[in-house]
């Protein structure tokens, strides 16, 4: 799924333009970010739940060179899918 592709539903399901639909999509994708930025944690009821989790600084392995390197502590965003997602998929 793709920004383009919300844009396009908004855009026939409500009888807008192109431009005012990907608009309306880029603002709902703003909003959900600027939300898991303040509260870490956004609800989609019957869809499911996004969640920013810490992750700890680790050592891993460079795939080219096979060199140990450290990866800094840092944020990372988790779904879960709502019980109604997992039923219609």
């Amino acid at each position: 799924m793709s920004k383009a592709f919300i844009a396009q539903v908004i855009q026939e399901s409500g009888s807008l333009t192109g431009v005012s639909a990907n608009r309306i999509a880029a603002d709902v994708i703003a909003a959900i970010v600027k939300e898991l930025k303040k509260s870490g944690r956004v609800t989609l009821p019957s869809f499911g739940t996004f969640i920013v989790r810490k992750t700890k600084a680790r050592k891993a392995l460079n795939p080219r060179t096979g060199e140990a390197i450290k990866v800094k502590a840092g944020k990372t965003v988790r779904f879960k899918a709502s019980p109604t997602l997992k039923k219609v998929v």
